[in-house]
């Protein structure tokens, strides 16, 4: 399989990425389809979907070694079968991601609600069913039962100022909503959990690259989380 194109996405590198489509409902990604594949007629119709299926490839899985347990984020190191998660460490490294159309430009599509790294190459679109697909009575299995830390985000005065300029650079893009949507998820890894200011002041803080901008964050404490600094990528 060769891919249809190559996204591009908010999100520049894995750390901060959405673990599920939909999560940070703004999040942007604009897929551009190869030239051969004749994307103004490939396309046509499917403006009249207001979701799709993007299936992908996990590109920058590194794990090459197969195991049959893995270790969600949302279960604090507890072990459940590889086919029971969407891990992206999997036999064949496919994803697959429901996600709200934007828009059908001349020559791909703009999508919002994406959870995929900047630079993930695309194998297929398909429309959303709502009459098939969609079903009131289905089980999530163990997801339901995981649990969840209500995490509220707030700004510094000097990330507020940065924020301001950012958003009047970009106005068509919901910077904030990004953000705050993103760092609700708690993006750290599992290990750095548990390390907030109140008890561990040197490894509290991150960033996670959005657009051109690196958002600097702390957890302050296992509820909150401040956004002290934004440092802007020049290219």
């Amino acid at each position: 399989m060769e891919p249809i194109g190559i996204i591009e996405s908010c999100f520049k590198d894995k750390f901060g990425t959405p673990r599920q489509p939909g999560l940070v409902k703004k999040s942007w990604a604009r897929l551009r389809l190869r030239g051969d594949l004749q994307p103004e007629e490939s396309l046509q119709g499917l403006e009249g979907f207001s979701h799709v299926w993007l299936i992908w490839l996990f590109h920058q899985n590194k794990v090459a070694r197969f195991h049959s347990k893995v270790h969600p984020p949302r279960l604090g190191g507890q072990s459940m079968g590889l086919f029971a998660t969407r891990t992206p460490h999997r036999p064949n490294p496919i994803g697959l991601s429901l996600v709200e159309l934007v828009a059908v430009e001349k020559d791909g599509i703009v999508v919002a609600g994406a959870d995929l790294v900047d630079g993930t190459p695309i194998l297929d679109i398909k429309p959303y069913l709502p009459e098939v697909e969609a079903i009131p009575t289905a089980r999530s299995g163990w997801p339901q039962d995981a649990k969840s830390i209500e995490i509220r985000v707030e700004f510094s005065a000097k990330a507020e100022a940065l924020l301001q300029n950012w958003q009047n650079q970009h106005p068509d893009k919901a910077l904030r909503e990004i953000i705050v949507d993103t760092l609700k998820l708690d993006p750290r890894p599992v290990v750095y959990r548990g390390f907030e200011e109140e008890t561990s002041p040197y490894r509290s803080e991150h960033a996670v690259r959005l657009f051109n901008g690196d958002v600097h964050f702390k957890f302050v404490s296992a509820h909150l989380v401040t956004v002290f600094d934004i440092l802007f990528i020049h290219n």
